[in-house]
């Protein structure tokens, strides 16, 4: 595995180094000791999958609070993703920024997420499975999120929204979740 650091404080992009042959292909996608040695979590006690079905759907973008914050390890196993993930660290040298990537099942890429920041991605195509390995368990009164559209971080998507719940739509800017 290759570790890019990315221009938040924490988060990396981890690029898989498959071996092939003439059956295929087989890469690691995760090693302790390697995500370790770059400072990143090591215990993900939760495996989560979600199924998007319409291009341009959006998710996001989540966290958790305090004393619950989590880190999360994603991967797109079908289709494709464009994958965001932003600062709201307020004690952060990086708050407030944010950075976007595309993963999918043809690039293997993964994006590592530490704890503290908000996470959504859109989908790039139709029936895009996401994978998220992550630290900490989920506890619903612990769940955030910040409005996708917040003018305070202007993040810029590829396609127009085609589709988003209404409790991602509902989300407040984030000055006001302070």
């Amino acid at each position: 595995m290759r570790f890019v650091p990315q221009d938040i404080e924490g988060v990396w992009l981890v690029e898989l180094e498959p071996v092939t042959d003439s059956r295929g292909a087989f890469a690691r996608t995760f090693c302790a000791r390697e995500f370790a040695a770059h400072g990143l979590a090591t215990e993900f006690v939760q495996h989560s999958r979600s199924l998007t079905r319409d291009k341009g759907a959006l998710r996001g973008m989540h966290f958790q609070k305090p004393p619950h914050e989590e880190a999360k390890l994603v991967s797109c196993v079908s289709g494709a993703i464009y994958d965001v993930c932003l600062d709201v660290r307020q004690t952060s040298k990086t708050f407030g920024r944010w950075i976007g990537c595309e993963l999918s099942a043809d690039n293997g890429r993964q994006l590592y997420i530490p704890e503290g920041c908000a996470h959504g991605f859109q989908a790039l195509g139709p029936n895009s499975e996401v994978q998220y390995l992550i630290s900490q368990y989920y506890v619903p009164e612990a769940g955030a999120g910040v409005r996708w559209d917040d003018p305070q971080f202007g993040i810029k998507r590829p396609l127009p929204v085609a589709n988003i719940s209404d409790k991602d739509r509902a989300w407040p800017d984030y000055s006001i979740t302070r």
